[in-house]
């Protein structure tokens, strides 16, 4: 289903993986980050066919069927609770809702696969996107790519109002 601007949310495809990649790499460097820490980011930041097989991503496309950001969901351990592994826009779709829009069906996602809870480990910049889309701060925890980084930690309620509030 599309939004107002053209953009339109849909499960991504194996062949897409490396393009997924590029976007989650281009996203990512927006924030001015230097040459070594995307370095050591890209394990975080890459998108597998075997991911995609899953069924947990989810491609934003734009009207021109351009890809427009990407986002991830995993199952953890505790039962109903879903991690947010990606959620990425393209720097030229920053602004357009592509974010707002892959929140949104991966809230859906996770719910329909049962999930009561996302966990979110935000890259700093990111935070105040997710508490807007109502995320709460629960803590700190340790970057899943740079040693010695600590990221925010929030958490979404998924069968909260807040949760149809970003559909």
């Amino acid at each position: 289903m599309a939004n107002a601007s053209g953009l339109r949310v849909r499960p991504a495809r194996p062949t897409e993986a490396a393009a997924l990649t590029a976007v989650c790499h281009r996203s990512k460097a927006h924030w001015g980050y230097d040459a070594d820490f995307m370095r050591r980011s890209a394990p975080a930041l890459t998108v597998t066919p075997a991911m995609i097989e899953a069924g947990r991503v989810l491609v934003a496309e734009d009207a021109a069927g351009g890809l427009a950001g990407v986002a991830a969901i995993e199952p953890l351990a505790e039962p109903g609770r879903f991690d947010l592994a990606l959620l990425f826009v393209d720097p030229p779709a920053i602004g357009t809702g592509a974010g707002r829009a892959l929140f949104a069906a991966a809230v859906r996602l996770a719910q329909e696969a049962g999930g009561a809870r996302l966990s979110i480990l935000a890259d700093p910049f990111a935070e105040a996107f997710y508490l807007r889309l109502g995320a709460v701060r629960v803590g700190e925890a340790p970057s899943d790519a740079i040693p010695g980084r600590r990221l925010p930690l929030l958490d979404f309620e998924l069968r909260s109002s807040g949760a149809a509030a970003v559909s």
